[in-house]
């Protein structure tokens, strides 16, 4: 699906959203694997791929229909992320905060008017949202944030930095987690917000340089006495906003598992196919035990991944809740995609570790999977902590 001819998504029966597959997967082929190294070389996605997102409905996968948007279930976005992932994570960037917390916590605890005003042009991608949760002292523990939001009649005056915070440079609209009550700790004081960019005294830093998703841009976020219509705040009542964003963690979560097999599966496919032209004492390298045996473990990991995703996914769907599916589906995916990385680097040998070939920048690329959305640590204790629920354990 080329930039200049784009159809918009609009049906998920399975028919249509096969259809749709067919089409990303050629999109993703022809228009963004080719555009990886420009990404990479400026830091920055094209105007046009941009464009082309909008119009194919990238921007509203996980928003009602009577919104603009497509209503795709948690297990076909799931199925979709694996296969934008094939291409650089900068492309996923440029439209995921406006299928999660962007948007999400407006579907699922947004005022009518809200919903109205909000929800169609984050979908058509008039919008673009922006997440600002983490601060430099609140980042896994995200109950301790110290950013304040003190009612001053029908508006509240914001103050407080926001750190890492994805698609900032581009944003047109923050969903802002700040503290309403001060007198009560940890998250039952903290609210959520819907801040426009342009408001006065709200500013964005400077790009970080990062390690790796170069093209995907994070910043500061900084508010200094911005004052926001009490209609922002998210739901009309103080006190919601964690548990809005806590919410939204499963879906977010099952779509990083997804990133993450995506990303091994590119991995994978590029080991194959260079071990299988890659000529040592006589003959192709996949013809070596060894390297059969780092293929076939990626292979087994990736296929596990994907399973787990996807459970995880359709449980989403059944119960509207998979806290302990989707922690486990993000840990296993992004602890399983690290060490594709480095086998396939391994498979590469020294070509895989310099910039010629594209292995280099997905093993950087990978590391970050471990961190977001729930550390691999964090996960480890939402994991523990829902086994013990089920068994009447209480886990500290």
């Amino acid at each position: 699906m080329h930039a200049d001819s784009q159809a918009s998504v609009s049906h998920v029966d399975e028919e249509s959203f096969a259809q749709m597959m067919d089409a990303i997967e050629r999109f993703v082929r022809e228009d963004l694997i080719p555009r990886e190294q420009e990404v990479e070389d400026t830091d920055r996605v094209p105007d046009e791929i941009i464009e082309a997102m909008k119009a194919q409905g990238f921007f509203g996968l996980s928003i009602a229909p009577e919104f603009g948007g497509s209503g795709l279930s948690a297990e076909q976005q799931a199925r979709f992320q694996m296969a934008i992932s094939l291409s650089s994570p900068a492309f996923r960037y440029v439209y995921s905060s406006n299928l999660g917390i962007g948007s999400r916590a407006i579907s699922l605890d947004g005022t009518p008017e809200q919903k109205a005003e909000f929800l169609p042009r984050l979908a058509s991608g008039e919008l673009i949202g922006a997440f600002a949760l983490t601060e430099p002292s609140a980042g896994s523990d995200a109950g301790s944030l110290k950013t304040r939001a003190d009612r001053d009649g029908d508006h509240y005056v914001l103050n407080g930095t926001k750190r890492f915070i994805t698609n900032a440079p581009r944003a047109d609209v923050f969903t802002v987690m700040a503290r309403t009550d001060q007198s009560k700790p940890g998250a039952s004081g903290v609210s959520a917000f819907i801040v426009d960019r342009n408001t006065p005294g709200l500013t964005v830093g400077k790009p970080e340089k990062k390690m790796g998703h170069r093209g995907s841009q994070i910043a500061d976020v900084i508010f200094e006495n911005v004052r926001v219509p009490a209609e922002r705040l998210i739901g009309g009542e103080e006190g919601r906003g964690f548990r809005t964003a806590m919410k939204t963690l499963d879906h977010g979560r099952i779509n990083i598992a997804a990133m993450g097999v995506g990303m091994a599966q590119r991995l994978l496919d590029e080991a194959v196919a260079y071990a299988g032209e890659r000529q040592q004492f006589g003959k192709a390298i996949i013809d070596f035990q060894l390297i059969q045996g780092m293929l076939a473990d990626s292979e087994t990991e990736i296929q596990a991944a994907r399973a787990m995703t996807l459970a995880a996914a359709r449980q989403l769907d059944l119960t509207r809740t998979a806290v302990k599916e989707a922690a486990a589906a993000k840990y296993f995916a992004s602890e399983m995609l690290c060490r594709v990385a480095d086998r396939v680097v391994q498979v590469f040998g020294g070509a895989g570790y310099v910039a010629d070939y594209p292995i280099e920048r997905m093993y950087r690329d990978a590391r970050l999977l471990r961190l977001y959305e729930g550390t691999s640590q964090i996960l480890q204790i939402v994991i523990a902590r829902a086994i013990g629920s089920e068994r009447g354990i209480r886990v500290a």
